[in-house]
């Protein structure tokens, strides 16, 4: 029984592949282990289950950070060109989000700009060159969209696993039903 459960194929990030039950009989040899083997892929199905949801919250928390590093690159990039243009007047004026519900106006010389601060998580913020802003922000864009493609593949995964596990835990139910009403004949 646990032999069945022990991963013959993992993912690339180490998620095992559910197995699937061809024969009940071949996993269920004596049936007094019954409720053992169902508890271990019933487990399995819930750590599966589990798993899927922390992937979802991934998935939620990178939907989050891409579209935030494209808008800050999309705003560094309007900073630069305005700070090179001919124009004699280089202030840009914006509207700007305090907090969620609280937005104030600012006015920014572009001509005098030669940094940004940018938030880095865990309440850390840095300031740093435009330039070296963009790299930043390009290559943590870069990393989002690398997790972004490996957090969707898992999630597809665990999908098909979760299927298989409760397509096996459905088989085991139905051939304990099945075994005893035939005991009780």
């Amino acid at each position: 029984m646990t032999d069945f459960l022990k991963p013959k194929e993992t993912n690339p990030r180490g998620i095992p592949k559910a197995p699937f039950i061809e024969k009940v009989e071949s996993v269920v040899t004596d049936p007094s282990n019954y409720e053992t083997i169902f508890s271990a892929f019933s487990d399995r199905l819930q750590q599966y289950k589990y798993m899927e949801l922390s992937k979802k919250q991934q998935l939620a928390d990178l939907n989050i950070k891409i579209p935030d590093a494209e808008k800050n690159l999309e705003v560094i990039e309007l900073l630069k060109q305005k700070k090179n243009e001919e124009d004699e007047d280089k202030c840009i004026e914006t509207n700007y989000e305090l907090d969620s519900t609280l937005y104030t106006k600012a006015t920014i010389d572009a001509e005098n700009l030669n940094s940004v601060y940018l938030w880095l998580g865990a309440e850390v913020m840095l300031e740093y060159p435009l330039d070296e802003a963009v790299e930043l922000l390009n290559s943590r864009l870069e990393s989002h969209k690398k997790q972004l493609k490996m957090v969707e593949e898992d999630l597809e995964f665990l999908r098909e696993s979760i299927t298989t596990m409760e397509v096996n835990t459905s088989r085991l139910y139905n051939w304990d039903v099945k075994r005893r009403r035939e005991e009780k004949k």
